[in-house]
């Protein structure tokens, strides 16, 4: 089965509600009404069709706190190039397209993601513009970079570290928004804020998870 815009918009629209994630209720997404149901039933559909699990159904503990922040302090991206990175369901992309960001884009090789993140654009009324490239390692003159949830993996982790550095080495500013993943580095980060994020307990491993965003500076890691 070839995945195509039309199938995308009738799977989300079959499996989702606009719902407002609980730590950023100013923005509505499609997510998952039962998480744990529908990550089952999806991720066994999508595996049979070769598609990744539906992360973009939810609104992550990272994405969440880094969305926070960003709508908190709308000087960070007003009047800037932003790229959010690994983007899943829009939601980072989205508070920064309402904190007055000159563009945005929305980065995910999740090829379900540019539907999902078209319709929770078109739902919050902001633009923003999609990209299913690996963009690791690529430089478009991005002034922000910002990154929820990504240091889950650590052979994901040991890429985007040289590419975070070169990045911020040339003047670019990368947040990262992290509720404790194994993978984030131990040292060249500045801690920027904190955050409670209600989550699901079908997800995570706690109802609340601690979550925070770091400026990465580019130091020794």
């Amino acid at each position: 089965m070839k995945l195509t815009a039309r199938t995308a918009e009738t799977f989300i629209r079959a499996n989702t509600a606009l719902l407002q994630p609980p730590h950023v209720p100013e923005i509505a997404l499609h997510l998952a009404h039962e998480a744990h149901d529908l990550w089952q039933r999806t991720e066994e559909e999508l595996a049979e069709i070769g598609l990744p699990p539906p992360f973009w159904a939810f609104a992550w503990a990272g994405g969440q706190g880094l969305a926070r922040h960003i709508l908190d302090h709308p000087e960070i991206v007003r009047d800037r190039k932003v790229l959010d990175f690994a983007s899943g369901s829009g939601l980072v992309a989205i508070a920064a397209a309402r904190a007055g960001a000159a563009s945005v884009v929305a980065a995910d090789i999740d090829p379900f993601c540019e539907t999902a993140i078209r319709l929770n654009a078109e739902a919050n009324e902001v633009s923003v513009t999609f990209d299913g490239a690996d963009l690791v390692g690529s430089d478009d003159g991005w002034d922000v970079v910002l990154a929820g949830d990504v240091f889950y993996e650590k052979p994901f982790a040991q890429r985007l570290i040289p590419w975070f550095g070169a990045l911020t080495a040339r003047g670019a500013q990368i947040l990262v928004g992290d509720p404790g993943r194994s993978y984030l580095p131990k040292t060249g980060l500045e801690k920027l804020a904190v955050y409670e994020v209600p989550v699901t307990r079908a997800l995570e491993d706690a109802e609340i998870k601690r979550t925070t965003v770091w400026r990465f500076t580019g130091g020794p890691t």
